[in-house]
C-alpha cells in the first residue's frame, strides 16, 4: 500500500533470513542524503520476525563459522555482504539493532569464539565495549579488532584483498583486557583516580565471565 511504499522508497533492500534460510523480514538502507530520513528501516516485528532473535547472515555463514571455529561480528548489512564478497565468510551482524543476548546464544550454537570488528571511530569503540560485556556474560570468548578510523568493514573489505583482510585481523585482534586497558589508559594518563577506575572497569568486565576457571585466568592476566 502507499504507506509501505513510502516507508521503503529509495532504499536498498536486504532480505533477512532466519537460521533455516527462510526470509522473515527486510532491512532497508536509504539512498537519500537527507539527514531527516532514517538511515535504516526494518520490517515491523511480527510473529515470525523479531530482530532481537535474528542474526543477519548467519544462515549463509554458519558452515564457515563451524569450520573456522569463530564468528566475526560486524554492525551492518553491507559490512556482512562486502566481507563475504572478499572471501571472509564467517561474518554476521546484529539485525538492525544493538547486540542482544538472544543473538549471542544463536551464534553460540556454532562456536564459542567471537571476534568483534567495528569502526575505529568513537561510536565503533563504544559499540565494541558494549558487545564485549554481553558476549562474555553468555560464556563465549571474545576478541576485538578496530579498523583504521574513518573505515568500516564494508569500506575495508572493498579496498583490500582477502589476504590483507585476514592479515589485518590476525595482527590487530586483542583480548578484551588488552583492548580496554590500551583504550582507557590513554584516557587516564597519570591520574591515579582515573587509573583506579580503569582497574575497577576491567575487573567488572571479568566478573561477567560465568566459567570460574576462565575467570581466574583472566584475573591473573589482569
Amino acid at each position: 500500500d502507499g504507506a509501505l511504499r513510502d516507508r521503503f522508497y529509495d532504499r536498498v533492500m536486504f532480505p533477512i533470513h532466519n537460521i533455516s534460510g527462510r526470509v522473515v523480514g527486510f532491512g532497508g538502507r536509504t539512498l537519500r542524503t537527507d539527514k531527516k530520513v532514517a538511515k535504516y528501516q526494518n520490517s515491523p516485528e511480527s510473529e515470525i520476525y523479531n530482530k532481537r532473535r535474528e542474526v543477519y547472515g548467519l544462515f549463509f555463514a554458519k558452515k564457515a563459522i563451524q569450520q573456522e571455529d569463530y564468528a566475526i561480528l560486524v554492525e551492518g548489512y553491507a559490512d556482512v555482504i562486502s566481507m563475504h564478497q572478499a572471501g571472509v565468510e564467517n561474518v554476521v551482524a546484529s539485525s538492525g539493532t544493538s547486540l542482544t543476548e538472544e543473538q549471542i546464544r544463536l551464534i553460540r550454537k556454532f562456536t564459542s569464539n567471537v571476534t568483534i570488528i567495528y569502526d575505529g571511530d568513537s561510536a565503533g569503540i563504544k559499540a565494541a565495549l558494549r558487545g564485549i560485556g554481553l558476549v562474555l556474560k553468555e560464556g563465549l570468548n571474545v576478541k576485538v579488532v578496530l579498523l583504521p578510523e574513518g573505515q568500516d568493514p564494508d569500506d575495508f573489505a572493498k579496498k583490500h584483498t582477502l589476504e590483507e583482510v585476514q592479515d589485518h585481523i590476525a595482527r590487530n585482534e586483542q583480548d578484551f583486557i588488552s583492548f580496554k586497558t590500551d583504550l582507557l589508559l590513554g584516557e587516564a594518563g597519570t591520574d591515579p583516580l582515573k587509573r583506579a577506575n580503569l582497574i575497577n572497569d576491567v575487573a567488572d568486565t571479568i566478573a561477567l565471565i560465568p566459567d570460574a576457571v576462565v575467570r581466574a585466568v583472566y584475573v591473573r592476566t589482569c
